[in-house]
């Protein structure tokens, strides 16, 4: 794709899985890439040096999302290491534990609601004012496709993915005289660490190709599938979509 050269990413939770593919594809078209972690910093400085072999400028940076005052000194590190984030990735995100709203621990949804919605906020907050200065700033949301279904068990996942949405066609329209894009990519079930561990605690499957066959175009969505749409979505070739979600799973369920 290319036509980033010049521009800087952050891409959150992008040590391993849908935001290290992002990160990897943002760098592949030229970008110079803000990896933030919120744990594993070994992971994120393996993604830092692989980004650094495609000949673009990487640095890791440990922050809670949902955390404003992690979230501004990363803004602030990342703006004297790589300059001004011209591209900002939601992409932190943790899984609820699949109960009924009634047995629903407080302190869970606060946490996820926190990452997946306050996260976001506080982070476009943070970027919004350089961002608007450049001559193109795109916000991208990492969301879901529960929010197609928003089944039972889930309230506080399908509660902090909703919100996100919100917040983005929220700011689709209040960025568009500034030529911000502001766009959502939901991605079904992803090869992923955080969907096998979904997948062998709700359906006891452990190994993801057991359910290739059931799938889309025959295999389970890879975090390639989701960074490409992202990827395009950011790049020259999309200079008229905003206010968009674009549903990366195949198209639903086969049959």
């Amino acid at each position: 794709m290319g036509g980033l050269t010049g521009r800087v990413a952050l891409v959150t939770g992008a040590s391993r899985g849908v935001g290290r593919a992002i990160a990897l594809g943002l760098a592949a078209d030229g970008a110079d890439v803000a990896v933030n972690y919120r744990r594993d910093q070994e992971a994120a400085e393996a993604v830092v040096a692989e980004i650094e072999a495609l000949g673009c400028r990487a640095a890791a940076y440990a922050a809670s999302v949902d955390d404003f005052q992690q979230d501004a000194e990363m803004i602030e590190q990342i703006r004297a290491d790589l300059g001004d984030v011209g591209i900002l990735v939601n992409n932190a995100g943790i899984a609820s534990r699949g109960r009924s709203v009634a047995d629903t621990d407080p302190a869970e949804l606060q946490r996820v609601i926190g990452v997946h919605a306050l996260g976001p906020h506080y982070l476009a907050k943070l970027v919004l004012p350089s961002m608007r200065t450049q001559e193109r700033g795109d916000i991208i949301m990492i969301s879901s496709a529960a929010t197609r279904s928003l089944g039972g068990n889930g309230a506080p996942y399908n509660m902090g993915k909703t919100a996100m949405e919100a917040l983005a066609y929220t700011l689709a329209k209040e960025e568009r005289a500034h030529g911000v894009r502001v766009n959502i990519v939901a991605p079904g079930l992803v090869e992923t660490e955080m969907g096998r561990r979904l997948m062998k605690a709700t359906a006891g499957v452990d190994d993801l190709r057991q359910l290739d066959a059931a799938m889309p175009f025959g295999r389970v969505c890879q975090p390639d599938d989701v960074a490409n749409v992202v990827r395009y979505l950011v790049s020259p070739g999309n200079s008229y979509l905003t206010g968009e979600r674009i549903y990366c799973d195949g198209g639903g369920r086969v049959g």
